[in-house]
């Protein structure tokens, strides 16, 4: 069994805390029953189920912390991880950042669990394997992708009373599309509340539809241009930049956050007045747990506002050292746009570059957050309003900041995964200008 009941966490772990001698003891339990589908070469390839589920203990003697694990819940399963947790506990130096557990919370519930996800059948991962490949043979294309969907729990306790408990789903499909010839390729992904929402055999055609338009690629200097963005290709700068939006790391000044002569930018215009980006763990489209990892209650709370930044990431410890009231780390980022659609916003471009995916984005400068990274799976020339022609791959080296200051137009956001990040995002298509492209790149 890896799906518990809020009665049956809740049972577990008053158990754990009861049998602890330390001085505080956080137990976290949570459990997952996860499926997946992969297929490549137009054959799907591997499927399966995945069960876990597993329990962690936290004591502390003093400053000292001990961590211990286990995947069974047994009486004599609990009394040995507790024992675990404490003879390290015993053992480790002090923490001289040490925070106590935190005080009992009020946690207003998310709704992170959707029933069309955690309904997913076998059945259902077949037939969007097979509405992907389908399409793509009838037309001589080469699909592969990949569906992850799971549903599961989180909940913990402590000794100071506290307790939480929510459910949780997930749903992730991406598809890579190319022509046999390997010249062209195309892709789409969709990062999903609700699988109600989702139409395998209507969204392939929106790679098959770039993998073919791709195929005939033309070289184009480098050098700076307008571009748009797609969603996709946003989120891995901005979430990126957004790692930067801790306060002690700002403060002690390894921060494009940071102020020369000590300090933060707190307040100041940093970006174009158009950018807006609000934390918002109630969002219809992109709800996340209502805690954070220290169990601290999540709030909705802008942290761009108009282009100025109006929050930081202040941990228990930094807090307590500035003064500042600790509140729960973002646990998605919801960017305000207009109401274009990305095809929209090529109708209103004399000329640019539509970047479909940025992928294998690497830190040049983190006192800028000059980033590199590459394009990929169709990238286009525009011209009076259209996509005239491929385009091969760049290199880039940009600045999601001085990117974000250079705004012509915000389109309607949607939903996209953060690369390389726990984040959920709502981003809009961009239309940006003085991108700054540095090189060719012979991939696809």
């Amino acid at each position: 069994m890896t799906i518990f009941t809020e009665e049956q966490a809740k049972a577990i772990l008053d158990k754990v805390i009861a049998l602890s001698t330390a001085d505080e003891c956080t137990a976290t339990l949570s459990g997952s029953i996860d499926g997946n589908i992969r297929f490549a070469l137009n054959n799907v390839s591997t499927s399966g189920i995945v069960t876990d589920a597993e329990l962690g203990v936290q004591v502390a003697f003093g400053r000292r912390v001990g961590i211990a694990t286990v995947n069974e819940f047994d009486d004599a399963a609990l009394e040995r991880v507790v024992r675990r947790a404490e003879d390290l506990a015993r053992l480790a130096p002090e923490n001289p950042e040490f925070m106590p557990a935190i005080e009992k919370q009020e946690y207003r519930p998310t709704p992170t669990f959707s029933e069309s996800t955690a309904a997913i059948t076998p059945e259902f991962r077949a037939q969007v394997a097979a509405d992907s490949i389908a399409p793509c043979r009838e037309e001589n294309l080469v699909a592969a992708g990949f569906l992850d969907d799971g549903r599961g729990f989180q909940a913990f306790a402590n000794s100071n009373g506290n307790f939480g408990y929510q459910r949780v789903t997930n749903f992730n499909y991406t598809c890579t599309v190319r022509t046999e010839d390997g010249r062209g390729s195309g892709w789409v992904g969709r990062n999903l509340k609700d699988a109600s929402d989702f139409r395998a055999d209507r969204d392939i055609r929106v790679a098959m539809r770039k993998a073919s338009e791709s195929a005939e690629a033309q070289a184009l200097e480098p050098g700076k241009y307008t571009v748009i963005l797609e969603p996709a290709a946003a989120a891995g700068l901005v979430s990126f930049m957004m790692r930067f939006f801790d306060a002690r790391t700002a403060d002690e000044g390894r921060s494009f956050l940071s102020k020369r002569g000590g300090g933060n930018k707190l307040g100041e215009q940093v970006y174009d007045p158009r950018v807006n980006i609000v934390a918002d763990p109630w969002h219809a489209d992109a709800p996340v747990m209502p805690w954070d990892d220290d169990g601290l209650p999540r709030e909705r709370m802008p942290i761009i506002e108009d282009g100025k930044v109006v929050a930081l990431d202040y941990s228990r410890f930094w807090a307590k050292e500035q003064g500042k009231r600790a509140v729960g780390r973002p646990g998605n980022l919801l960017m305000a746009g207009g109401d274009k659609s990305t095809a929209e916003l090529i109708a209103g471009t004399q000329r640019g570059i539509l970047v479909t995916r940025t992928w294998y984005i690497r830190m040049v400068d983190p006192q800028t957050v000059l980033l590199t990274g590459l394009t990929r799976d169709g990238t286009f020339y525009i011209e009076n309003g259209e996509l005239k022609y491929p385009v091969k791959n760049f290199r880039f080296n940009e600045s999601p900041v001085i990117m974000l200051n250079n705004i012509e137009e915000l389109g309607r956001p949607v939903r996209v995964a953060g690369d390389e990040s726990s984040f959920v995002m709502m981003l809009p298509p961009m239309k940006l200008r003085d991108f700054t492209f540095t090189s060719l790149s012979d991939a696809v």
